[in-house]
């Protein structure tokens, strides 16, 4: 099949065959289970994976965590502010450099995630219970390996053009 016609096969074909649709629509999927659930304990989807990234990991600074959970720099400065406003994290000085403030749970914060997690762990049961061991593996894999490449083709979408 030459180029053209690959093109134009690819164009025609049904919506259902485009991986980046199936991602984005399981993605959408998945965040308005989560902010239907977290809602309710008062939490984003960004607040819940700070909190659940601090459980697991202990003390991180801000910039850890917004590349943890995919945001700004800036955007997790202002959630960083509203969880400590909710005394759900405290951010101390960090004691190798002094301009960085490392948040950690509190135990508010960890009780809340605890609450919280109980009902977010439901949906993962059932995800996991609706493959056998050897597809949960591969489609994990898959998913990795789908996410290397969408990481690595949005780098190329943001470098500035070769001069």
């Amino acid at each position: 099949m030459d180029l053209p016609m690959k093109w134009e096969y690819t164009v025609k074909a049904p919506i259902e065959n485009d991986l980046c649709i199936r991602i984005r629509r399981s993605e959408q999927a998945l965040m308005a289970h989560h902010e239907a659930v977290l809602r309710a304990y008062g939490l984003t989807m960004t607040q819940y994976t700070v909190l659940l990234i601090l459980s697991r990991e202990g003390g991180m600074s801000g910039a850890q965590l917004a590349r943890s959970c995919g945001v700004t720099q800036q955007s997790m400065s202002s959630v960083l502010t509203n969880m400590e406003t909710k005394k759900l994290i405290r951010r101390e000085t960090s004691p190798v450099h002094a301009k960085v403030q490392i948040a950690t749970l509190t135990d508010a914060g960890q009780a809340l995630l605890d609450r919280a997690y109980q009902e977010v762990v439901i949906l993962e049961r059932a995800l996991t219970n609706a493959f056998t061991p050897a597809e949960h593996a591969a489609l994990c894999e898959l998913l990795e390996r789908a996410t290397t490449i969408l990481t690595q083709q949005t780098r190329h979408a943001t470098a500035p053009p070769a001069t």
